[in-house]
This record gives C-alpha cells, sequence and structure tokens, in this order.
C-alpha cells in the first residue's frame, strides 16, 4: 500500500497546484453563476496555458500530445485536478472525453483516428458517450433496445437514450447498439459506433434537469433519440458484437479516474471544513471548531479521505499490473468505498458552513448536486457490493446467483 510519487510526478504536482491556485479557483465564482459559454474565452485562455506550461492531456501518450503518464501517476494527478469543477476540463482529461479517447487509441482504424481521435486530443472538439436507456435498467448494460441494422454499406440505427452525459455541444457520439441480437451471450449482441451529432436522425430531445440543473454545454445529461440515423459502416469501433467488452475495458480505468477526482473532491471540502471550523465563532473567541461534533467531522473525513486515496492506488497499481478484468473485485471495492465516502465528506463540510454550505457562494453545493451521482452511475453501489460479496463467499465454497 505504500505508493511513492514517481519523480515526474512529483515535478508535475506543484506546478499544477501553482496554476490552480493562481489562476483557476478565482473563476469558480462566475463558472457557478454565469451559463458555461460565456466563460469559454477564459477557458480558452487557461487551456492555452495548461499546453504553454507542457501540462496538457497528462493521460494520454507522447505520440498524441500528452504526457504519458501511468495509470497510476495519472491517478494523483486526477486528485488535484478534483479540487476544483474545471480542472480536468482545462488539461483535457475530462469525463466522457477521457474514456472516449482511450477507447478510439486502442480499437478506432487510421480514418477514425485522423477524423475523430486527433481533433479530441488537441482539443477542438468534445464527444459523448451514449449507452444508457430510461426503458431498462443501467445496471444491466448487455440489455439494450437501440439497434443498428445494417443498410448496405451503411448501419441504420433507431433506439432512445438518455445520460449521454456533455452531449451538448459534442462533435461525435459513441453509441452502443444492438448489430447482432440471435447472439447466443448478451455480452456479444452490441456494438459500438460512432455517430457525428450532426447526422440526420440524432436529435438532442432535451438536457435532462438533474437536481434541479439542466446543465450546459458543460456538463449535462442528455435525452436522445435516434430516429433512421444512417452512418458508415467504417464508423464501427473495433468488430460486431464487441460493444460490451470494449465499454468494460473503458470502465475499469474509469473508475479510477473517477475516485481519483473524487478523493480532489473531498480533499478541497475537507480544506474548507477546516478553514470554517477554525473562523467561523459561535460567540466572541470561541470557534466552530472548539465543538466536539464538529471535531470528529474533521478527524472521520481525515481518515476516510486517507484510506480512499490508498485504495484507489492500489487498485491502479494492480489493474496496470494485472488489467483490468483481473483487479475487478478492487476496482468495484474503490467504486462503491469512495463514492460514500464523497458523500460524507461533503456532507459534513456543508453542515460546518451552516447556511452558507446551501448557497451558490461556495463549490459545495456545486458538488453535493453534481456529485450524488456517484453512487449510482458507472454501476450502482449495491451491484458492486454484490460482486465483492458474492466473490468472498466464492472463496468459502459458497455459489450465489445474481
Amino acid at each position: 500500500m505504500n505508493h511513492p510519487v514517481a519523480d515526474r510526478v512529483g515535478d508535475v504536482l506543484p506546478r499544477i497546484q501553482e496554476f490552480l491556485r493562481e489562476e483557476v479557483y478565482g473563476l469558480e465564482r462566475e463558472f457557478l453563476a454565469r451559463p458555461f459559454r460565456e466563460l469559454l474565452p477564459a477557458l480558452a485562455e487557461g487551456r492555452r496555458r495548461v499546453r504553454e506550461l507542457g501540462l496538457w492531456a497528462p493521460h494520454l501518450p507522447a505520440e498524441y500530445g500528452g504526457l504519458g503518464l501511468t495509470l497510476t501517476e495519472f491517478a494523483r494527478v486526477s486528485e488535484e485536478l478534483g479540487r476544483t469543477p474545471l480542472g480536468h476540463y482545462l488539461f483535457n482529461c475530462q469525463a466522457p472525453d477521457i474514456g472516449n479517447t482511450e477507447v478510439l487509441i486502442s480499437h478506432a482504424t487510421p480514418a477514425q483516428r485522423e477524423r475523430y481521435l486527433l481533433p479530441l486530443v488537441r482539443g477542438e472538439v468534445r464527444s459523448c458517450f451514449s449507452m444508457t436507456e430510461p426503458e431498462h435498467a443501467g445496471s444491466n448494460p448487455a440489455w439494450l433496445s437501440t439497434t443498428a441494422v445494417r443498410d448496405g454499406a451503411d448501419y441504420l440505427i433507431n433506439g432512445h437514450k438518455w445520460f449521454t452525459s456533455s452531449a451538448e455541444g459534442a462533435a461525435f457520439a459513441i453509441v452502443m447498439a444492438v448489430t447482432n441480437p440471435e447472439a447466443e451471450s448478451p455480452y456479444r449482441r452490441a456494438s459500438l459506433i460512432i455517430v457525428p451529432t450532426s447526422t440526420p436522425g440524432f436529435r438532442l430531445v432535451r438536457n435532462v434537469p438533474v437536481m434541479g440543473d439542466a446543465g450546459s454545454d458543460y456538463a449535462s445529461h442528455a435525452e436522445i433519440a435516434y430516429e433512421d440515423c444512417r452512418v458508415p459502416r467504417a464508423n464501427l469501433l473495433g468488430g460486431e458484437g464487441d460493444g460490451f467488452r470494449i465499454a468494460q475495458e473503458r470502465l475499469g480505468p474509469g473508475r479510477v479516474h473517477h475516485c481519483m477526482r473524487w478523493v480532489g473532491v473531498c480533499e478541497r471540502a475537507f480544506e474548507m471544513m477546516c478553514e470554517r471550523a477554525a473562523r467561523r465563532e459561535l460567540s466572541p473567541g470561541v470557534p466552530l471548531g472548539s465543538r466536539q461534533s464538529v471535531q470528529e467531522w474533521i478527524a472521520e473525513s481525515r481518515a476516510e479521505i486517507n484510506a480512499a486515496r490508498l485504495l484507489v492506488l492500489d487498485t491502479a497499481a494492480r489493474i496496470e499490473e494485472r488489467g483490468a478484468a483481473a483487479a475487478r473485485e478492487e476496482v468495484s471495492i474503490i467504486k462503491f468505498f469512495v463514492a460514500g465516502v464523497l458523500q460524507k465528506v461533503l456532507d459534513r463540510a456543508i453542515q460546518t458552513h451552516g447556511a452558507l454550505g446551501l448557497t451558490e457562494d461556495t463549490v459545495l453545493s456545486y458538488w453535493y448536486r453534481h456529485e450524488r451521482g456517484a453512487r449510482i452511475y458507472d454501476g450502482p453501489d449495491e451491484v458492486h457490493k454484490s460482486v465483492v460479496a458474492r466473490a468472498a463467499l466464492r472463496r468459502h465454497g459458497i455459489e450465489v446467483s445474481i
């Protein structure tokens, strides 16, 4: 469980911390108060500065303009960037683009890389991932109704999706659709297909309001209708029937990315909680932090954040050593454990701030709204706990059916 920071990450982290402190945290009030598109000039300048500092796309291989960090190294960077809602976007490693770039690097054809991957890694376009359907349980990604039927040299896509994250303003979607409905295994029925959002028949129905916020270009969860949406069969990623397998490849490292971002959110919320407890007075000369209940929140949060970080870094190292499939239990453990720590730390930080914590004068209420989904997306807590429990029982000779 000992994870020393590699030399190159040791050089990178202080530079990232300084950049966020000097040039990014000050933008948060405007980010919370104004439409995202109004901030684009300032954010474009921030992205230019990141390139100038040589910190662009730290997760990408050097041949694609990135820093070439390993999963464990990038996990440390992801924690730092998670300390602000703008961090990952400014460094061009925000979800779902980060997962889509990984899929494209691994499975795209040369033509697909030229048209879709390279503009994405340069930060010229954004993308979205379109899998979840309102008619079916998202916890069962093999159960889909959206179809892609061969029609000559094309696919004709019909279906209904929602929580297609960041669809507004995206240049293309990676869509999970059933191409092989007769396949014996449900995990071999679907494929991933690239669909430009300008394609006739791709219709953004609405941005689904989440906790009262419909989002914008930066963070939205769209409902999409695919209505005789025609794309070339050359837009297929990998082979027909490979959709589930490729999506699972994406999710293992993706959960590490999310979890370390959540650790960063926790660290920032923890600092804000301690600062509030130290400076807010209940009466003259009596700080809030003098109360034992507040001290318990601080102590429990510190212990839980430290534990969460070590769990995630250990899982990242296991994935690098053995592959995501061999670290399935560890991935499930971090997914529900860190999501739970995130909820508790944010709740304590808001409680410490009192009414101020409910306002948009801090980032706490933004995170509280947007991160409640951490216990649902990428597999709900209950599914991941079941994975861990069944594996443990199996080692004791007990097979538990789903």
